[in-house]
């Protein structure tokens, strides 16, 4: 079985829109187009194993289109190429982040000193709240 962190090179697989910014931009907001969307289309990918591609699209269900097109918005700096790197940059932390293996929890047992001090706040809790209460005579 391969390393599922293994991940090749999914560049060539990128593709990029662009649009006008709501971002920074002063007068140049209105006339450049500085926001950068990527879209990767995680079903059809050919550099991605099935295993990969399963994990990914359970994992980012929520940021997946119904056409399983991964999109990735970035329109943080006024130039373009600034927001293209970030949202590559962006990407590759999402699809890392997926694919890292959850670590089992191993069950512990609690310490006996932590039990004791557990049993300890419950009475003075319990003997606060007997105190509270009225007293018949």
């Amino acid at each position: 079985m391969e390393p599922i962190l293994d991940l090749p090179d999914l560049s060539a697989e990128f593709q990029f829109l662009t649009s006008r910014s709501s971002g920074p931009g002063g007068q140049n907001v209105n006339k450049v187009n500085s926001k950068v969307e990527l879209r990767f289309d995680i079903g059809n990918s050919m550099l991605l194993s099935d295993e990969q591609k399963e994990i990914l699209l359970s994992k980012l269900a929520t940021k997946i289109s119904n056409d399983g097109i991964l999109s990735v918005v970035s329109q943080i700096d006024r130039s373009q190429f600034a927001n293209k790197e970030d949202a590559i940059r962006k990407f590759y932390l999402l699809i890392l982040k997926a694919l890292k293996p959850v670590k089992r929890r191993r069950r512990t047992n609690p310490t006996r000193t932590s039990i004791e001090r557990r049993l300890t706040r419950k009475r003075i809790k319990s003997e606060i709240k007997q105190n509270r209460q009225k007293i018949d005579d």
